[in-house]
């Protein structure tokens, strides 16, 4: 669905002539092409959506981090390119959860997985991963696993 997706993109922003757009996009399907020769390599066909939206996410943090490092060099036009691309990206992302969302979503995943104390945090992530790719900050989101999972333990 999500390479259906980033084809039509790919194809109205030539249309278009949005260079920016165009580019960023070629740029995630040389990434998404990289990953499904890595699948090859372990037997799979071609990754699945999820790990499209994983890929995706890690581009975003990629860039944010590049963004910053970028402004701290006093380079604010490449942090504005960098910027600019994460805006891009984020089109193809699913709508992210809000605070009270992901709080019931990791209360949730805890009771599923029975997590007694700090030492399950890694279940507890792997569950959250499995139902949430892509809708979830999992920076963020560990700091509540952890901060519940020492209440419990």
């Amino acid at each position: 669905m999500l390479r259906a997706r980033f084809t039509a993109e790919m194809k109205e922003a030539m249309k278009a002539g949005e260079k920016d757009r165009l580019a960023t996009i070629r740029m995630i399907q040389a990434a998404l092409k990289d990953r499904d020769i890595e699948a090859r390599g372990q037997g799979k066909e071609a990754i699945s959506d999820e790990e499209i939206l994983s890929l995706l996410q890690k581009m975003i943090k990629q860039r944010t981090e590049s963004a910053a490092v970028y402004e701290q060099g006093g380079r604010p036009e490449l942090a504005a390119n960098e910027r600019a691309e994460i805006a891009i990206i984020q089109v193809f992302m699913p709508q992210q959860m809000d605070e009270a969302e992901t709080k019931a979503a990791v209360e949730a995943a805890i009771a599923e997985t029975g997590a007694a104390g700090p030492k399950d945090m890694g279940k507890v992530i792997g569950v959250l991963k499995g139902k949430y790719a892509g809708r979830m900050d999992f920076g963020a989101v560990s700091g509540l696993v952890k901060a519940a999972l020492a209440a419990k333990g």
